[in-house]
């Protein structure tokens, strides 16, 4: 994969550089800058450069209309905040005012386009629409930079149908998620832990294939949690479950014993009569959940024995909430993961929070991003490389 080194000197070049900016926001306020600060050390080298720096992102889905609520007018004011200069926002992607900001641009001098999903080609599924809208783009930089690990797993204009343009290269926050993802997947100092959580098994069938080979210990939590205790025969209640998966599932359970990868599941969990931040609540056996209840959380048990076997581990790749760690009250797991992978990396183990709801839940949860060793800023991104899969805006800079 070609590096920045690879581009020489960008002294006095117009470098369009691909970021993801796709931060939560409540009205106008970012809630989380995570991935702003994460492309900064790439921003910052190319400012040093004396490259005229245009940047590219997108923020929500407005599903190629303009949609003056997911403007990037918030996130021009923060990263001119956090580079210590000004940020121009050009109000669109490449028309007039694009091209208008950036041929009144200096060295060192950093524009930011709009939203690019405003415009329908980016995200077309007819690869030639793209090209078309790519070469218009194209013609307001020079080369270019993809930095937004969190798109390189889609075939987008502003990614990797621009990477056929211009001479093309991996930003630095690319480069150090493939070296950090890699290096939990490829040779992993053992004993390698993954932790999965989330919603949905069917989200994370990939993942669990791939690394049931890798692994020495899976430990499962979250929703996916229900339908491993209903293959195993349990009651689950009005939990979430997808029937379709038991026996799949089934099969996951049959594959660890032979290989002896250590499958890991709750022994308690927190129950409620709804899903509400208010809803009644109390702990029961893993095995015992009542008919009528639903599980929010794995129990204050399983969550010390997620944390230790976490802690017992060298390698940990941690994909997926515990719990609705949105409601306070059901949270407890999810801060008890995350507190495992901290005291592992305070430990010398080397730790990974795969992106996604996993990124938020740590950040919202009062943890600093220093207490990992590294915490991916792309959600689907990260879940595919873990898949071993290709991903098409990595494959296109080879």
């Amino acid at each position: 994969m070609k590096t920045l080194k690879d581009l020489g000197d960008l002294s006095g070049k117009r470098v369009l550089v691909r970021c993801d900016f796709n931060v939560p926001l409540k009205g106008t306020t970012i809630t989380d800058d995570g991935r702003i600060r994460a492309a900064l050390p790439t921003l910052r080298e190319l400012v040093a450069d004396k490259a005229k720096v245009i940047v590219m992102a997108h923020l929500g889905r407005p599903k190629g209309k303009i949609v003056p609520d997911l403007s990037l007018a918030p996130v021009a004011q923060r990263l001119g905040e956090l580079l210590g200069q000004n940020v121009t926002l050009a109000h669109d992607t490449y028309g007039e005012d694009a091209h208008a900001k950036v041929a009144a641009m200096k060295p060192g001098d950093v524009v930011l386009l709009e939203n690019v999903r405003f415009n329908p080609e980016e995200q077309s599924k007819d690869e030639a629409v793209r090209t078309a809208y790519a070469k218009k783009i194209a013609e307001l930089g020079d080369v270019f930079v993809s930095d937004g690990f969190g798109v390189v797993h889609r075939m987008q204009g502003s990614d990797y149908d621009i990477a056929k343009q211009l001479p093309s290269a991996a930003g630095l926050l690319i480069e150090k998620e493939v070296r950090n993802l890699s290096r939990a997947t490829n040779n992993p100092e053992r004993p390698f832990t993954v932790v999965l959580g989330g919603s949905k098994v069917s989200d994370k069938l990939g993942v669990i294939e791939n690394l049931l080979s890798k692994a020495n210990r899976l430990v499962i939590g979250g929703g996916m949690v229900f339908t491993f205790l209903k293959a195993e025969g349990y009651e689950v209640g009005k939990s979430l479950l997808e029937p379709d998966m038991i026996d799949t599932v089934k099969g996951y359970i049959e594959t660890a014993k032979k290989t002896g990868v250590e499958l890991v599941l709750p022994t308690d969990i927190v129950v409620a009569d709804k899903f509400a931040a208010d809803s009644p609540s109390q702990v029961v056996p893993a095995d015992q959940i009542p008919a009528d209840k639903m599980g929010l959380d794995i129990g204050p048990d399983s969550g010390k024995l997620f944390h230790d076997k976490i802690v017992d581990s060298k390698t940990v790749v941690w994909n997926g909430p515990m719990g609705v760690f949105e409601f306070p009250k059901f949270a407890a797991g999810t801060k008890a993961v995350a507190q495992g992978l901290v005291d592992a990396t305070a430990a010398g183990a080397f730790t990974i929070v795969g992106g996604g709801d996993s990124a938020s839940a740590v950040r919202n949860l009062g943890f600093k991003d220093s207490q990992f060793s590294h915490i991916s800023t792309g959600g689907g991104a990260s879940l595919q490389f873990l898949e071993g899969k290709t991903l098409p805006g990595l494959a296109v800079l080879e």
